[in-house]
C-alpha cells in the first residue's frame, strides 16, 4: 500500500449525495452530504432533477475536501456508486437532460411493460430480470415517448452513474453492474441486447459504453476544484459497491443494504443462475472477469421510517423508531405492508396497496411504529428465503449495511426472523466505500486487504421457533390482503 495521498469516494443515492475522503489506510477522513429534492407528482410519479444532483455532487466533494483539511493536489482518484435503475436522457450537444430523471421507485412505465407482456420470457432469459417498470428500460422508453418539444441533437440514455461520468469527464460510459440493471443488457453475452432494445424502442446508439467496474472512466477536476484532473477508476451501483466493501467476493456470500429501499444480494460466482422470483444481475466486472448475483429488491424499507416521520408524524426522527418499537405491547400482532408503490421481490405486485392489518382497540402509536419497523425485516426475510429456495444456497450469515443498521431493535428482529446471525461492519457508508476501495485498488494505492474489515457487531437469533412461525404466518396473511391474493 502506497503512503500518502487520498481517494474520493462518491455515493449518489436516492435521497442525496455523499462524498468521502479516504486516506492511505482506507479510513474515512471526512464526509459531506448534500440532499436533493424528491419530486412527487399528483399521479405518484417520482422524479429527480439531474442537474441538481450533479451540482450536489460537486458541492459534496468540495465540502468533504475542506473538512479533511488536505492539500487538494494529494487527491489521486475517485470512485462513484449510485442509485440504480433511475434513468434519464440527455442531449450530448448541450449537456443538458431532456427532463427529470425517473426514479427507480416510480412505476410510470407500467403501461410500457404491459404492452410487452408477451415478450416477458424473452426479456428475462436475456437480461436476467423480470419484465417490470422497476428497471430502467421502461423508464427510458417512457422518457423518449414524452420528450417535450422533440429534443434534437445526439441523445444519450442511461443511469445516474453514466450521467455523472458524462458531466465530470465528457465520456458516455457505464459499468457492468449498472448496465445489468437496465433490462437492456444481455448478461450472458455481456453486451446491449439489440432485440430487447428494439422491443422498448431504444436505439443502441444512445446507450453508453459498458466497461469493467474498475475500468477507466476518464478524468475530472470537478469543474476546476482540483489543480489537475484525476482518474475516475471505479463505478458501481450502490448495492454492488456495498457487496464489494463487505468482502462478499466468493460464491455463497451475501448482504442486505438498508436504505430508502433495500437490496438483498447473493454472490453466485462466475456463471449466471436464473430464478423465478428473484433476479440475476452482474455483481461487477473486474479486469475482464465478471461475477453474478441473485438479488431481490424492496421498494420501501428506510422510506417506511421516513413516512412515519414526515407524513404521519408518529415520531420526530428515525432514531426514535427502534426505541418506541421496543416499548410496544408484546401481545399486539399488527402488521404493516408498505406497498405504497407496489411490492417488489419476491411478489412483483406493482398493483399491491399498503395495508395495516391486525389492529385492535389497544393498538397505539408504539404498536404501529413497531409494525413499520418489522415490515423491513419481513420483506428482507422474504427475499432471502426465495433466494435459498430457488438457488439451493442458504446463507449462513447475513452481512448488513446502511443507516438503519444503527437500530438495534430492527437488527435483532431481523436476526430472529431469519434465524441466522447478522454481521454489521464498523462503517455505515458501504456503497461509497466499495467504490472508493475499488478505485484505490485499481490505482495501486490499496491492496485487497482493505476488504478485510475486522471491527463488526454481531446479532444472534434468540426467538423461539414456534413464535417465529406464528409471526411469519401473520405477515403472509397481511401480504395476501395487500396483493389481493
Amino acid at each position: 500500500m502506497m503512503e500518502g495521498g487520498f481517494i474520493l469516494a462518491i455515493d449518489q443515492s436516492t435521497s442525496g449525495t455523499k462524498a468521502l475522503v479516504l486516506d492511505s489506510r482506507a479510513a474515512i477522513v471526512a464526509r459531506a452530504d448534500k440532499a436533493h429534492e424528491q419530486k412527487i407528482s399528483p399521479e405518484g410519479w417520482i422524479s429527480h432533477d439531474p442537474v441538481e444532483i450533479y451540482h450536489a455532487t460537486l458541492a459534496a466533494v468540495r465540502e468533504a475536501a475542506a473538512k479533511a483539511g488536505i492539500d487538494k493536489s494529494a487527491i489521486l482518484g475517485a470512485g462513484i456508486s449510485n442509485q440504480r435503475e433511475t434513468a434519464l436522457v440527455w442531449d450530448k450537444s448541450s449537456g443538458l437532460p431532456v427532463g427529470d430523471s425517473v426514479v427507480w421507485q416510480c412505476a410510470r412505465g407500467a403501461s410500457v411493460c404491459e404492452n410487452l407482456s408477451e415478450y416477458a420470457d424473452e426479456v428475462r432469459s436475456a437480461t436476467g430480470l423480470r419484465l417490470s417498470p422497476y428497471f430502467s428500460a421502461a423508464k427510458i422508453a417512457w422518457i423518449l415517448e414524452h420528450i417535450k418539444g422533440g429534443a434534437t441533437g445526439n441523445l444519450c440514455a442511461g443511469t445516474i452513474d453514466a450521467w455523472l461520468v458524462y458531466r465530470l469527464s465528457g465520456n458516455c460510459k457505464t459499468d457492468y453492474s449498472n448496465a445489468s440493471r437496465t433490462q437492456l443488457f444481455n448478461i450472458s453475452r455481456l453486451e446491449w441486447d439489440r432485440n430487447i432494445c428494439g422491443l422498448f424502442g431504444i436505439d443502441l446508439s444512445i446507450l453508453p459504453e459498458v466497461c469493467d467496474s474498475n475500468g477507466d472512466f476518464g478524468s475530472t477536476d470537478f469543474e476546476g476544484f482540483l489543480p489537475r484532473p484525476v482518474p475516475i477508476r471505479a463505478v458501481m451501483g450502490d448495492s454492488h459497491g456495498a457487496l464489494f466493501a463487505q468482502g462478499c467476493l466468493q460464491r455463497g456470500t451475501g448482504k442486505a443494504t438498508y436504505g430508502t429501499g433495500s437490496s438483498v444480494m447473493l454472490n453466485i460466482g462466475e456463471a449466471p443462475v436464473f430464478c423465478k422470483n428473484v433476479v440475476t444481475s452482474l455483481a461487477w466486472g473486474i479486469s475482464g472477469k465478471v461475477n453474478y448475483v441473485l438479488e431481490g429488491n424492496i421498494n420501501y424499507t428506510g422510506a417506511v421510517i421516513k413516512w412515519l416521520v414526515d407524513d404521519v408524524k408518529l415520531i420526530r426522527s428515525s432514531g426514535e423508531a427502534g426505541i418506541l418499537a421496543a416499548r410496544a405491547n408484546p401481545a399486539d400482532r399488527s402488521y404493516l405492508v408498505p406497498a405504497f408503490s407496489g411490492l417488489g421481490a419476491p411478489y412483483w405486485a406493482s398493483g399491491a396497496r399498503a395495508v395495516l392489518y391486525g389492529m385492535t382497540r389497544t393498538t397505539g402509536k408504539a404498536e404501529i411504529v413497531r409494525a413499520a419497523e418489522e415490515s423491513i425485516a419481513y420483506q428482507i426475510a422474504d427475499v432471502i428465503r426465495a433466494i435459498a429456495e430457488e438457488s439451493g444456497i442458504a446463507l449462513k450469515e447475513l452481512c448488513v449495511d446502511g443507516g438503519p443498521t444503527r437500530d438495534t431493535y430492527l437488527m435483532q428482529f431481523q436476526s430472529d426472523i431469519l434465524n441466522i446471525p447478522l454481521s454489521v461492519p464498523a462503517y455505515e457508508e458501504l456503497s461509497a466505500l466499495g467504490a472508493g476501495y475499488m478505485a484505490g485498488i485499481a490505482l495501486g494505492f490499496y491492496t485487497s486487504a482493505v476488504l478485510r474489515e475486522a471491527a463488526r457487531t454481531r446479532f444472534e437469533p434468540s426467538m423461539k421457533e414456534a413464535e417465529r412461525k406464528k409471526r411469519i404466518a401473520g405477515w403472509k396473511e397481511a401480504v395476501r390482503l395487500a396483493t389481493g391474493g
